[in-house]
């Protein structure tokens, strides 16, 4: 694939700007982007003029400049569009030259030609299933522990993961006391990758016997699950779900954000199903 600001060195440098803008508002000193991303001033200047035109930051003064609406979803789309550009890049190219690790499905020997595939995020090799995916091992290794491939030919798609957002009411609205278990059991125990967000989303699980697979870092972690084409559940406390809905939002990711609180009104507002 072929990111389109990448394709017009004007288009990019307009996106340094407003994240540079977007970093540093509302005082924004125009010589400081300048240096940060190495343009004129004068350059700046101009770019802000068009950026403040399309509707993408709004002028509060003379160095003083705020982030539409418009600007942010612009901003995330094309951050979007750069990580996946980069993930093609890191497939199609990198694989050539680099050596990935994987865990044998049987006896390697150094020198063997061994074939790929990815199982639940992780990377297999085995000399007789025929996945397309094929490198060279670099050392003598037995069934069921690591082995370096390289030379690696052929392309791996993988399906992205769906995320099951579990939403937990804070403490002071309940906490883990106030969760719905029945409705959370099944889904805990459904999904192969558990993530938890907050020690009421944490405490949460405690009371159904469930140990998360990753606490700190959950979000970043079931993301990363999700491009390795597993599907998750986050644990997450209520006001630490807007964050991530940005993130999945601008990477595409599809998830289901549930509401676990006991409170039953709130529910059809609450829930929301997101199909790609």
């Amino acid at each position: 694939m072929s990111s389109k600001i990448l394709q017009s060195k004007s288009e990019m440098t307009k996106f340094q700007v407003l994240t540079e803008i977007a970093a540093r508002q509302p005082t924004v000193r125009q010589k400081e982007v300048a240096v940060k991303i190495g343009i004129t001033p004068q350059a700046v200047s101009e770019y802000i003029k068009e950026l403040t035109a399309d509707g993408l930051i709004h002028s509060d003064g003379r160095v003083r400049y705020k982030i539409t609406k418009d600007g942010i979803e612009w901003v995330l789309e094309n951050a979007a569009e750069l990580r996946q550009y980069s993930q093609s890049v890191m497939e199609e190219i990198i694989s050539h030259v680099s050596t990935w690790t994987a865990i044998c499905d049987e006896d390697v020997r150094k020198d063997d030609k061994v074939f790929i595939e990815m199982r639940e995020g992780l990377l297999y090799a085995n000399k007789e299933k025929n996945t397309g995916i094929f490198g060279t091992a670099i050392m003598t290794t037995s069934k069921g522990f690591d082995v370096g491939v390289t030379d690696l030919q052929g392309f791996m798609h993988t399906e992205i993961g769906s995320i099951t957002i579990c939403k937990i009411p804070r403490i002071k609205r309940g906490g883990s006391s106030n969760t719905n278990l029945e409705r959370l059991r099944p889904i805990v125990e459904s999904k192969p990758y558990i993530g938890a967000v907050g020690t009421e989303a944490l405490m949460a699980l405690k009371r159904l016997n469930v140990v998360p697979h990753v606490m700190f870092g959950a979000s970043e972690s079931v993301i990363q699950a999700a491009y390795h084409g597993l599907t998750s559940a986050l644990i997450i406390v209520e006001d630490e779900v807007p964050n991530l809905f940005t993130r999945l939002e601008a990477e595409d990711i599809p998830y289901e954000i549930m509401d676990m609180s006991k409170n039953k009104y709130a529910e059809p507002f609450l829930n929301f199903l997101k199909n790609k």
